[in-house]
């Protein structure tokens, strides 16, 4: 079975995405348009800022086709900004700002802190294969965490160690799925490959 992913090419690691989603054996594309996104089976909202890329998604009137889409059924994984684009609550959002949800999750806007407090560590993910279920690093960039997780949602993975032990930063709902950290920079692509698995099932 062919599958077309996208990676919503607004603002952020774009490329990055296009590469761990080739290495997870689909087609990627950049999705800038709604004939573009009409064309793929899922599709990634990737890192960068999360009130530029709402405002983005209005200027290129794309808000309202990718929150059909995704009412519809699409898979679409977000990683950090994109994993504030798809819960259906923010804290900290700015006035004005807009998600288009999709899971049952609080999360808190740079929860971790600034550019400056970024940082590394091992996750243990809840739901990759059982033969590739060692640590995965994890690359946290100005990041959110998930403050409340609904009755739909399923936590995969929580920070292990340091002052934020215990913070939500995987989620899971039906076919989508969130991550606060960067998964696109750290050339491991079992999240974008259990992101794939999720886009084939929905077929």
């Amino acid at each position: 079975m062919n599958l077309t992913v996208g990676v919503l090419a607004l603002q952020g690691d774009v490329r990055e995405h296009v590469a761990a989603l080739t290495s997870a054996g689909v087609r990627a594309v950049p999705v800038r348009r709604v004939s573009e996104l009409d064309g793929v089976d899922g599709l990634v909202l990737p890192g960068g800022e999360s009130t530029t890329i709402d405002k983005l998604l209005r200027a290129f009137e794309l808000f309202e086709p990718v929150r059909a889409r995704l009412r519809a059924g699409m898979p679409a994984y977000g990683s950090c900004a994109g994993m504030i684009l798809l819960a259906d609550r923010v804290l900290d959002a700015i006035d004005g700002q807009q998600t288009l949800g999709g899971v049952d999750i609080t999360v808190r806007r740079n929860a971790f802190g600034r550019q400056i407090d970024s940082f590394e560590t091992d996750l243990v993910v809840d739901g990759l294969p059982e033969d590739e279920r060692g640590p995965v690093h994890a690359v946290f960039i100005r990041a959110p965490w998930v403050e409340e997780v609904g009755p739909a949602a399923t936590v995969l993975a929580r920070v292990e160690n340091g002052a934020a032990a215990g913070r939500i930063v995987a989620v899971r709902q039906g076919s989508v799925l969130v991550t606060s950290f960067h998964p696109e920079v750290t050339g491991d692509d079992r999240v974008h490959r259990l992101f794939v698995g999720m886009v084939r099932g929905s077929r």
